[in-house]
């Protein structure tokens, strides 16, 4: 955050969890100027992160306009311009850092999440968190041994995981065995109220088999 104290709120009435994040003044003034030119009183950032605790998280900013923000979003003033951060991902912006560095050709503006990648629940974790997590510390170490991974591409709205196999479990005469008696079983152990697993690789492909 910066050298002045800014003030947070958040959608709903939940406590708020002030994200540990710094935009530098530099980017606030880049930020600043680009919502002024959109032309829409009120303009604002909102700051989020696809697949948080996943190999594939990626840090973004978009414009918010008034209403747009989300419930659980988290809303810090700072003194340049206003910012939302997507309530799921105020963990995973930990230590991260907005800047903005000026050169000849326009400059560039940087995100740098340190903690994006890294999964970590509790006991309010969304269960796609949780099942990021059990994927990734416990089920793809195992699946590695045979060239292999498992992702989870869809939580649906009977909580039910969609997994996505891939590199060597791709194709695999035993991804069956693999899903039944290991993936599914070890999600349902670790994951409060899920209630299956469904596999929806292409596993026509065979071209990157693991074969024993």
């Amino acid at each position: 955050m910066t050298q002045d104290t800014p003030t947070a709120e958040s959608v709903s009435d939940e406590a708020v969890q002030l994200p540990n994040v710094t935009i530098t003044e530099s980017a606030q003034e880049y930020l600043s100027e680009l919502l002024s030119k959109q032309d829409c009183e009120g303009m604002a950032i909102r700051m989020f992160i696809s697949s948080p605790g996943t190999p594939q998280a990626e840090t973004c900013i978009a414009y918010c306009r008034p209403g747009e923000e989300k419930e659980g979003d988290v809303k810090m003033s700072l003194p340049n311009l206003e910012a939302w951060f997507e309530g799921r991902s105020v963990p995973f912006l930990d230590d991260a850092k907005v800047d903005y560095s000026p050169d000849r050709m326009g400059g560039q503006l940087t995100i740098r999440a340190p903690n994006s990648k890294m999964p970590k629940i509790h006991d309010d974790s969304p269960m796609e968190d949780i099942i990021n997590y059990v994927l990734i510390n416990e089920v793809n170490p195992g699946l590695a041994a045979h060239g292999g991974n498992v992702t989870l591409e869809e939580l649906t709205e009977e909580n039910v995981a969609v997994l996505k196999f891939g590199g060597g479990c791709q194709g695999c005469s035993a991804v069956d065995m693999t899903l039944k008696g290991g993936v599914e079983k070890t999600l349902m152990e670790k994951v409060p109220g899920l209630q299956g697993v469904k596999d929806m690789t292409d596993h026509s492909d065979s071209s990157q088999a693991y074969y024993t």
